[in-house]
């Protein structure tokens, strides 16, 4: 199989062999890609300083196996200018979208997603709420959607004025003071801002905590690096 000018981001690079990289790659049209770069790490290699995250780019690749083999590389913009707090939650984007994407499984609305993250977090809007969305549609590309509008087993929609206990892989369970500690609850009115992507500042930290719950059931006990480097 031959792939020309597929738009793409680079995920995470890493050296391979001898002066090569392994490239994980996020397409439009064939999802998650494992790639090797022959020669990049050369000094003389054409693709020195262009194969970077989050620089929006057209590659190009052969593939018989899993992993395939780039044969082009065209950077289409400027790269953006993350620093700081954008720059760590990016590097956190990325490594979340290769910990949960299968090779070769296409996503392409979770690609104009991806992209639009990465703009927001170039010209420096809110970074929180820009993840918390991302994460959602992640999720559900991975196949762990998330129940936002009614209560599990039931038919009740979710009440802004409830609050839940979210359980992995069911849905939300409306709060029963016995049994539900304060730290794992979250309120409904959060849980349908981040359905219709209107977050307010007021549920930011109550959807990060769940969110980071779900992340660490789903992914298990190996812990995120960029999380480690970001505190």
């Amino acid at each position: 199989m031959r792939v020309s000018l597929e738009p793409s981001y680079v995920l995470h690079a890493r050296p391979f062999q001898e002066s090569s990289l392994l490239i994980e790659a996020l397409s439009r049209s064939h999802g998650r890609v494992g790639l090797v770069a022959r020669g990049a790490r050369g000094v003389r290699s054409r693709w020195k300083g262009v194969l970077q995250p989050f620089r929006p780019l057209l590659l190009s690749w052969s593939q018989k196996g899993e992993l395939g083999t780039l044969t082009a590389a065209d950077q289409v913009a400027s790269p953006p200018p993350l620093a700081g707090e954008s720059l760590f939650c990016g590097l956190y984007a990325n490594e979340l979208t290769t910990r949960f994407l299968q090779r070769s499984d296409p996503h392409p609305g979770l690609f104009e997603r991806y992209r639009q993250l990465v703009a927001e977090l170039a010209v420096g809007d809110p970074a929180q709420p820009a993840l918390r969305i991302y994460e959602l549609q992640l999720l559900q590309a991975a196949g762990f959607g998330l129940q936002l509008e009614h209560e599990f087993g039931t038919s009740d929609p979710v009440r802004e004025d409830a609050w839940y206990r979210y359980v992995p892989e069911s849905g939300p369970k409306l709060r029963k003071y016995e049994e539900d500690r304060a730290g794992e609850l979250i309120s409904g009115a959060a849980l349908l801002g981040l359905k219709s992507g209107q977050i307010e500042d007021r549920h930011l930290k109550e959807l990060k905590a769940l969110m980071r719950r779900l992340i660490r059931f789903y992914l298990g006990d190996k812990p995120l690096k960029s999380q480690s480097l970001f505190h």
